[in-house]
């Protein structure tokens, strides 16, 4: 990877995709720590620091997503979030609209239709989440309610002299939409004229950006011990998600000979690669925002007055430390990568593209018997791929039953966060590595 790296900065068109991806990823991180305006910085750092990131499980999500930049309510808040949740909402949609999924068989033509549709969603998401934040900031629920808003010195959003309460908020919706929209613009300069994929490598400057703040807290409350053991076993799951996420099984496919004209054309060897995690992290967000619903239900009650059913829901599905938390997380995981990869590999479509343009698995017949084929291997490298996202997800709640603290919910050395970083991090290697190859392939000819 370093020498890939090394080769590129030689290069001097690649040095310049680098440089500007640096530059971007430089202006995405400042966003991130601008506050939004009529938010009081000192107010929330301090509410940061009585609560200690205890906050729900999806607000920590987010916040993980967006580097810290959520709870402090700055200009990129929202992060990269809601065009991540309007992508999947239109892939999931393009199996049940006849029309989105005639738009994605048109090719790129149908695919620039389908991008400007997500940026449509992306912006009306951002305007909820951003109404719903600083709901949550304004009755103090952003921090569980640690932070009393009627105490002048923990308000986040202050009241001010002469400027309706009304407008201020508005001005703050407005502004942290706004930001999504710069970042969504932001990922797709990355995109275009730097290396990558922009939303991913934003994603991936956002995690990196909590590790030394989060590894700094496992040391000072832990002691060196626990964090050397910690950060050995990190380096052993990085491992293990390199060796998954590089895992896959290939399918040979063989291309008939035919005449077009006075040329002919097929008679070549290929394969389909199906990975082993074909799913991706999105079961994972899947399962954390379903988990989620029993923490938001129980924010519309008094804590200290809860009834039988309340307080269950509050032992056993808010706590990610109880047994029955982790056993219905893994569970939700399993269920949401089979749902997952039914809808976004579709074995029937795939064998008639292929009998289409002449190719065939060798000792499969063409047609239903190649569908019945795909579908049999797709559904015996899914379970593995399940278990390993399951096991995955739920190394960090152990995290917490082996440190012996709630306050390390964002836990940013497992889960989530490693998928997400080992992805994109291959992903940008394999892009830097096909760029040098293309520059400086040597043939058998020189």
């Amino acid at each position: 990877m370093l020498s890939a790296f090394s080769s590129a900065l030689r290069t001097p068109d690649l040095r310049k995709k680098l440089l500007f991806t640096v530059a971007i990823v430089g202006i995405y991180r400042l966003g991130a720590t601008l506050p939004s305006p009529g938010v009081s910085f000192s107010n929330v750092q301090a509410c940061i620091k009585i609560s200690e990131s205890d906050t729900s499980g999806v607000l920590n999500l987010l916040n993980l997503f967006s580097g810290g930049a959520l709870l402090q309510l700055s200009v990129f808040a929202l992060g990269i979030m809601p065009y991540i949740t309007a992508s999947i909402i239109l892939q999931l949609l393009t199996v049940v609209i006849p029309r989105l999924e005639q738009l994605r068989k048109e090719g790129q033509s149908g695919q620039a239709k389908i991008t400007q549709y997500t940026r449509y969603l992306t912006l009306g998401l951002a305007v909820l989440q951003a109404s719903a934040f600083v709901a949550l900031a304004r009755t103090g629920q952003l921090f569980n309610n640690m932070c009393d808003q009627d105490d002048p010195a923990y308000q986040i959003i202050p009241e001010s002299t002469g400027i309706p309460m009304w407008l201020t908020l508005s001005v703050l919706v407005m502004t942290m939409t706004a930001g999504t929209g710069v970042v969504m613009w932001l990922g797709e300069l990355i995109t275009d004229r730097g290396v990558g994929n922009g939303m991913s490598v934003l994603i991936f400057t956002s995690i990196a950006a909590r590790l030394p703040g989060e590894g700094w807290s496992i040391k000072e409350t832990s002691g060196n011990a626990k964090f050397t053991l910690v950060i050995g076993l990190v380096l052993v799951i990085i491992a293990l998600v390199v060796f998954i996420e590089q895992a896959q099984r290939r399918i040979p496919v063989q291309y008939a000979k035919r005449m077009i004209g006075r040329r002919m054309y097929g008679g070549t060897s290929t394969y389909i690669p199906l990975k082993v995690n074909q799913a991706g992290v999105v079961p994972v967000i899947f399962a954390s925002s379903l988990l989620y619903l029993p923490q938001l239900y129980l924010q519309f009650f008094d804590k200290n007055n809860l009834n039988t059913y309340q307080i269950w829901v509050q032992k056993y599905l808010a706590d990610p430390t109880h047994w029955l938390y982790i056993a219905v997380y893994f569970l939700l995981i399993i269920f949401f990568t089979y749902f997952y990869v039914s809808i976004t590999f579709n074995p029937t479509e795939v064998a008639e593209n292929m009998k289409k343009y002449g190719g065939f698995v060798p000792g499969i017949r063409p047609g239903k018997p190649t569908a019945d084929y795909l579908d049999f291997i797709l559904s015996r490298i899914t379970l593995p791929g399940a278990l390993y996202l399951g096991l995955i997800s739920v190394l960090p709640n152990f995290f917490f039953i082996w440190l012996n603290k709630t306050q390390y919910a964002n836990f940013p050395f497992g889960g989530t966060a490693v998928l997400i970083m080992v992805g994109v991090g291959l992903e940008t290697v394999k892009q830097i590595e096909s760029q040098l190859m293309q520059r400086n392939y040597e043939g058998f000819l020189r």
